[in-house]
């Protein structure tokens, strides 16, 4: 099964919550920044991502979306 983990980057915040909860530690701030300045999240491993949706569940802007095929 194939997990796609996206994210909306020119909303997300770079709060870092989803990182702080994401149970494989896989998720870092981008080194560049969007539109607003901030500098989103995102994934280093997507191999190592297990579909749990800790990220997307914690994210108060709802700008993660995972799918599995």
């Amino acid at each position: 099964m194939a997990i796609h983990l996206e994210f909306n980057a020119e909303r997300c915040k770079g709060c870092q919550l989803c990182i702080l909860n994401c149970p494989k530690q896989i998720l870092a701030l981008a080194e560049t920044t969007n539109e607003k300045g901030y500098r989103p999240a995102i994934c280093k491993d997507i191999d190592s991502c297990v579909g749990c949706a800790s990220c997307a569940k914690i994210c108060p802007d709802s700008v993660i979306t995972i799918t599995k095929d």
